[in-house]
This record gives structure tokens, C-alpha cells and sequence, in this order.
């Protein structure tokens, strides 16, 4: 039977004591909606927090499991060789200003990736040669999408998020609280002293208590096999998406200093394991090698 869609539902808990501090907006503040029901993370943001168990910012690179498979991503650095950001930090991915502004094989960043993704004036844009390219670039970049808004390209290709996760919570209520900035040398707030740093200030603060915190994470299987690619790289893909899900539960979902999540249990779906998957990383990135291009260095300079 072919699966389009498959859905994991997690439900979790503060690590530490009932209350958690959910994802807030400027002039909003947290989005509050329905029944008492509150959003604790959005799927902007979830896509971020996932795409972060493939990174390891201790070494500036991508991690062990997917080095070790050779999985490529376009790395950013300064004209000394100095490591700035990569395709997996960046919130356009691919189409990262860093990237786009910066120089690779005697070319401008964006005039490299548009011949890459093979865009033609006057040619009907090919779906599928986009994504074979964005695969030989980084992977990743398929799983939580990507748009290339380039006024000067013959055509503006878009990817859609292929894994598509939020965090909601249920029964949840408003727990008000406050505090102070004390300053045992001037206690006052007088002739902009507080906006230097100065003064007792006093705050509020307003976090939440929930029945129920619940993960979403749906994978689109049929998007991954819109794209084109051989059935290895396709597995590719899925496997990477398994080991981003598991990573990211297994290590629980700090997301602030104030929500900090573990898994109560999982409602619905299955778990997926993170050794499992990266096994399958290694096994279907080899069956999948000629698909799969090198690392690509970007050379991005303020001055330039």
C-alpha cells in the first residue's frame, strides 16, 4: 500500500515543575486560540529546531552521522577561510543572501545557483531538475523547503515544506508572575538611567500551565516522490527526516529557558529510532552517491 502522509503525535511535559513559556510575538505576545488552547511552537520555528539535529555548532559542521555518510551542504566562509554560516543555518536555506552574494567558481553565488538549478529564459520551469539540484547541493533543503525570489531570474522556483511540525497545548491558563531588576548603588530611574542600564526596574511575566502538550510532525512521502529522484535517494530523505524527529525527542525540546519539554509518551504513530535511521542514511546516501554532490565552499566579504 502506498503511504502519502504519515503523522507522529508526542505527548509531552515540562521537564521541570508545570509551567513553560510558550512562543510569543511582538505586539501579540503568545497566540492564544479556541477553547483555552495555546500555540507553543510554530511550524516555522519547529522546522528550525529540526533541521538543527543535523548541525553541530561545537565544530561548525554538520553532524557525525551525516559527515559520516558524506551528505553534502553548501558551507559559507569569509576570504580567510573562516567559518560564517552554512545552507542549514541559514533561514533561506539555498537561498541565503550569504550564499547569493557570495562567490563560488569564479561566480557569483547566484549566478552559479541559477545555472545549477538549470533555469533558462524562456524554457518551462522544470520542477523535478530543481529538486535533483538542490538534492546534489544539500538535501535538507527538500525536507523543509526552500524559494529562490530572484527578480533577475527567469523564474522563481519554490519548494514546500516536506515535514511540517508544531507543538499545541490544550486546558492551558495564564500563569502571571513578576520580578526586579535591583541596583544596590542607584535605586532610582531618573534622566534615562534605566535605558543605560541603571536603576531598580521592576517586570511581569506571563507564563502558562496546559492539560495536555501535544507535537505534531507529518511527512509528506508524496512529495518526496514528486521530486524525481531514484528510490535510494528518496529512502535518503525519509531516513533523514526519521533522524531529525528522533534526535529532537530523544534529546527533549528545550526550546527557551522557560520550555523545556520531554515525552510523556507517544499518542500516535511511531517513534522513530535514531541509530535506525542513521544506518539508513549511511546505506541509501551510498546507493545514492552519484546523485549526491561535495561539499560546496562560498567565499561571502563584507566589502564586496
Amino acid at each position: 500500500m502506498t503511504v502519502y502522509r504519515t503523522v507522529l503525535e508526542a505527548d509531552l511535559k515540562p521537564l521541570a515543575g508545570t509551567l513553560f513559556q510558550p512562543t510569543g510575538f511582538p505586539d501579540l505576545g503568545a497566540s492564544e486560540f479556541g477553547d483555552n488552547k495555546l500555540l507553543v511552537e510554530s511550524a516555522q520555528s519547529m522546522a528550525n529546531w529540526l533541521e538543527s539535529a543535523t548541525w553541530n555548532p561545537g565544530s561548525n559542521d554538520q553532524a557525525q552521522e551525516l559527515a559520516d555518510a558524506g551528505i553534502p551542504y553548501v558551507r559559507v566562509v569569509d576570504p580567510e577561510g573562516n567559518f560564517l554560516s552554512s545552507s542549514r543555518l541559514e533561514a533561506h536555506r539555498l537561498a541565503s543572501a550569504y550564499i547569493m552574494n557570495g562567490t563560488v567558481a569564479g561566480t557569483t553565488g547566484e549566478k552559479w545557483l541559477e545555472g545549477e538549478l538549470g533555469l533558462v529564459k524562456g524554457r518551462p520551469l522544470d520542477y523535478r531538475s530543481v529538486a535533483k539540484a538542490c538534492f546534489r547541493l544539500d538535501p535538507v533543503s527538500l525536507i523543509h523547503g526552500v524559494f529562490f525570489a530572484r527578480k533577475n531570474w527567469p523564474w522563481q522556483p519554490r519548494i514546500s515544506r516536506a515535514v511540517t511540525s508544531f507543538i499545541e497545548a490544550s486546558d492551558a491558563k495564564p500563569a502571571v508572575s513578576g520580578g526586579v531588576k535591583r541596583d544596590v548603588v542607584i535605586n532610582e530611574a531618573k534622566g534615562g538611567a534605566t535605558a543605560d542600564g541603571y536603576g531598580t526596574v521592576p517586570h511581569h511575566r506571563v507564563e502558562y500551565t496546559a492539560g495536555t502538550i501535544t507535537a505534531y510532525f507529518t511527512v509528506d512521502h508524496a512529495q518526496f516522490r514528486s521530486y524525481g529522484l531514484s528510490e535510494p535517494a528518496t529512502a535518503l530523505l525519509e531516513a533523514i527526516a526519521d533522524f531529525e524527529i528522533a534526535t529532537l525527542l530523544d534529546h527533549g525540546l528545550r526550546l527557551r529557558t522557560r520550555c523545556d519539554l520531554i515525552v510523556r509518551q507517544i499518542t500516535r504513530g511511531e517513534r522513530p529510532d535514531a541509530a535506525e535511521a542513521a544506518a539508513r542514511i549511511t546505506k541509501f546516501a551510498a546507493d545514492a552517491r552519484a546523485e549526491l554532490g561535495p561539499v560546496t565552499e562560498v567565499t561571502w566579504s563584507r566589502a564586496k
